[in-house]
């Protein structure tokens, strides 16, 4: 008996701690949820990756709202098939229909986000894109010469005078580029982009800035104390050319790079830079015809700090620092040392007082390197093992994730104390917090991108989404609230509140401002013609049919262009357009727009075409067909909608 009062006493304790368990489950449950009909408070954008792609999030309930397509083509609404976007890949290697997309940057005003842009890099390819908010589209493309490996990529000044880029891979720059490769330190250079933003956004190169072959890595624009400057994190500073987990790990310290960008802009315009011949592609949008376009471009003006100084200086850190972030105030500089048992963090005053004081310790192509000491604020001590990336609450307090122990810390800024840690799952790299990287972070919620998934769902065979796990920040400890898988590889992440974007949204186009040449704004305007083998069908879609929807005329050889223009005037009334036998993709025509697909058959026969997007009660009976005629018949062009 008194066993099994144990046994009792024991079960009913346990029952007790699962009711509390269930209880505070659903509280922190609670603070994720967003209900039906409702809306979240903050839009999150997550890099996609190896996609190329971006994706867009609810905060906090993790909903996938939307992929913009950026570098890859996409099938689901004809993103880099239509003949209105296939310029947006153009590069000078030729159309690149696939991208490495790693970190998304919200446009800012006055070092806050402002919900016009945001910008995101592609690694791969070099290039940085311009999405616009209003239509969270694809704007423009613009291709960064001199550079392997566009990482340190791409961010903003703080009221987006600049969006920067710079070199991961350092390749050899000028006029001889077959070189061997184990002339690295010889040859090879860093390219250095700053990017002018006009007020409409259009992208140029205003210049580069040439630095050693270093690998760098990841990079971060000075705000209020340090506006006017950038910082970039660098690795292999012994310029390994080979086995690099060995031979670029030698050293006890890499660099910070500080960039003085603002000395450099009057440089350029006092003509200190140099003309280099070079080739790069700027693609954009035209605003008025909405097609895409690109432009070659083939020089560029270079600032060569081996003989330009004053413009940049190198502050030692440990070891290979991966992750590079500034305060809100601008003040301290976070490397964190993925090598290196603390985290080093650079004080931005001390390194004004070591530069006027000359307090080096060497100097890396005539620029001087400052003394360590000379320029540290302090040190987070014991954060964990492998620490990668930082971001700020705007409450004095600053978040580091550590990619082998597998957790995030949370540690002062006045003392660099850790005063939280918590564990995630599995290996996170970056971590977001809304407006963490700017001069004012919105410090609710902490996203941390994990880069092992393993048990935390359902299986999906060998290749599973990376996971996701969503903090609460507001108190003292960290608080896991919700936790959801993504698309592709999310490198970095930017959230701003939903109200400074959702209110400026572009519902649909409206057809008296559609000036596509080949725009059918009403059923009586459409038209098929011949020139040569190229047919124009300018065709119309409106719910529940095409016009024409029977076409003849049309031979073996032929290249047709369907322009189908979207007749609707209402939000989320969308029409698909599909034919059988096409090779390239299908279109989604959104209300007001006029898309093309280009078809060439190859065969004889009888072509049925249909919308591929449910519209209406009656989807399944819109449809039409073309009749293909042998190359050489008589078959005249014809078509009609109905009798």
């Amino acid at each position: 008996m008194p066993a099994l009062g144990l046994f009792i006493a024991v079960g009913l304790a346990g029952c007790q701690s699962s009711d509390k368990s269930s209880s505070e489950n659903k509280n922190i449950a609670d603070k994720a949820f967003v209900e039906p009909g409702e809306y979240d408070e903050y839009y999150g954008f997550l890099s996609g990756g190896y996609s190329g792609q971006l994706s867009v999030y609810g905060i906090p309930s993790g909903r996938h709202l939307y992929t913009i397509p950026v570098f890859s083509e996409s099938p689901t609404n004809g993103y880099g098939y239509s003949e209105e976007t296939k310029a947006l890949l153009n590069t000078s290697y030729g159309k690149v229909p696939w991208g490495d997309l790693h970190h998304p940057e919200l446009s800012q005003t006055d070092g806050k986000p402002d919900g016009r842009w945001v910008f995101v890099n592609e690694n791969n390819t070099p290039r940085i894109a311009r999405i616009d908010l209003k239509t969270f589209r694809t704007d423009e493309i613009i291709e960064l010469p001199n550079t392997g490996g566009n990482h340190a990529s791409p961010f903003v000044t703080s009221n987006t005078e600049y969006v920067f880029g710079h070199s991961r891979f350092a390749i050899p720059v000028g006029d001889n580029q077959d070189v061997p490769i184990d002339s690295y330190s010889e040859n090879f250079k860093g390219a250095l982009s700053f990017i002018k933003v006009q007020d409409d956004g259009a992208m140029d190169i205003d210049f580069q800035i040439l630095v050693p072959g270093y690998d760098y890595d990841l990079s971060r624009a000075g705000k209020k104390a340090s506006s006017g400057w950038a910082f970039f994190s660098t690795y292999n500073t012994e310029e390994a050319n080979t086995l690099l987990e060995i031979n670029a790990s030698k050293k006890d310290k890499d660099y910070v790079l500080a960039v003085n960008w603002k000395k450099a802009a009057e440089y350029v315009k006092q003509g200190k830079a140099e003309t280099m011949n070079v080739e790069y592609l700027r693609n954009y949008v035209d605003s008025e015809t909405g097609i895409a376009k690109s432009e070659i471009k083939k020089s560029v003006r270079v600032l060569d700090t081996k003989k330009v100084k004053g413009l940049v200086y190198y502050i030692p850190t440990p070891k290979s620092p991966h992750g590079l972030n500034v305060s809100p105030d601008g003040e301290l500089i976070v490397a964190s040392s993925k090598l290196d048992a603390n985290v080093p963090v650079h004080s931005f005053e001390k390194m004004l007082q070591a530069i006027e004081n000359e307090e080096f310790d060497g100097e890396v192509w005539g620029n001087p390197v400052l003394k360590y000491e000379s320029v540290l604020a302090g040190r987070v001590e014991n954060p964990g093992l492998g620490p990668l990336h930082t971001e700020f609450d705007g409450n004095g307090y600053a978040y580091t994730t550590n990619f082998i122990s597998s957790n995030v810390i949370k540690w002062r800024l006045d003392d660099f104390k850790v005063v939280d840690q918590v564990d995630v799952f599995y290996s996170p790299g970056h971590l977001m917090i809304p407006g963490g990287d700017s001069g004012q972070p919105w410090g609710k919620y902490m996203l941390v991108m994990n880069k092992i998934t393993k048990d935390r769902y359902l299986p999906t065979g060998p290749e599973l989404f990376h996971p996701a796990q969503l903090f609460d920040i507001s108190g003292d400890k960290m608080e896991l609230i919700n936790d959801f898988p993504t698309e592709a590889e999310p490198h970095y992440a930017q959230a701003i509140p939903a109200d400074m974007v959702k209110e400026n949204q572009v519902r649909f186009f409206k057809l008296e401002d559609n000036n596509h040449p080949y725009a059918a704004k009403s059923e009586s305007a459409t038209k098929v013609e011949r020139n040569g083998n190229e047919v124009h069908v300018s065709m119309t879609s409106i719910r529940s049919h095409f016009a024409p929807d029977n076409i003849e005329g049309v031979k073996v050889g032929d290249t047709v262009y369907f322009h189908v223009t979207n007749l609707e005037q209402s939000w989320d009334v969308p029409h698909g357009f599909g034919i059988k036998g096409a090779t390239n993709a299908q279109l989604l025509i959104m209300p007001g727009e006029t898309l093309t697909l280009t078809w060439q058959p190859t065969k004889t026969g009888i072509y049925p075409f249909y919308c591929t997007d449910f519209c209406s009660a009656l989807h399944q009976e819109m449809q039409g067909y073309v009749r293909v005629s042998p190359q050489g018949s008589d078959v005249p062009i014809s078509f009609g909608t109905g009798s």
